[in-house]
């Protein structure tokens, strides 16, 4: 890690390679929503090669109306909770894991700032979720919070460096 705990490239590099080996000898799939990354987990897994025998699509639903649209999440989970809550997140991981026909799903929404953030909000606030198929057919859902310091950059290395954590644990 770099000064303050923010992941450098090489660090991210290998913790998505790490991933990447873990998933494929898990023999899994993993689809990404991004919010506040904007694309980057799903960047630093196509990094690394090969990882389209494990990795199915990512999604990048900034906006709301993405977020419904292209992932399923309700209207009024939106209106009730916001983008960036323990509900929004859960929705997003849920969407991405059916429409990217994935066995695991990570998904993010949070405040990279610098502004935007709120009392209740702030800079730095993110959640994720983290979905897995079940023999069943049904979705397990992992939903945490974190809050990370620093700029714009720094929050986002931080999130995706969280959220492929996520994808390592059982």
């Amino acid at each position: 890690m770099g000064a303050d705990n923010i992941p450098s490239d090489s660090d991210l590099t290998l913790l998505a390679t790490r991933v990447g080996e873990v998933l494929f000898a898990r023999g899994l799939t993993v689809a990404t929503a991004e919010s506040c990354t904007g694309g980057y987990v799903a960047k630093l897994i196509t990094d690394v090669p090969g990882s389209s025998r494990w990795f199915r699509c990512g999604f990048v639903a900034y906006s709301n109306e993405a977020k419904h649209r292209q992932l399923g999440v309700a209207n009024a989970t939106l209106k009730e909770h916001g983008a960036v809550s323990e509900q929004t997140v859960i929705e997003m991981a849920v969407g991405a894991l059916i429409v990217g026909e994935a066995q695991r799903a990570v998904s993010i929404s949070g405040v990279a700032g610098p502004d935007g953030g709120t009392p209740t909000h702030p800079v730095g606030l993110v959640w994720f979720s983290r979905t897995q198929r079940l023999e069943n057919g049904s979705a397990a859902a992992l939903a945490i919070q974190r809050r990370f310091a620093g700029d714009r950059d720094a929050v986002r290395r931080q999130a995706a460096a969280c959220a492929l954590g996520l994808l390592l644990e059982p």
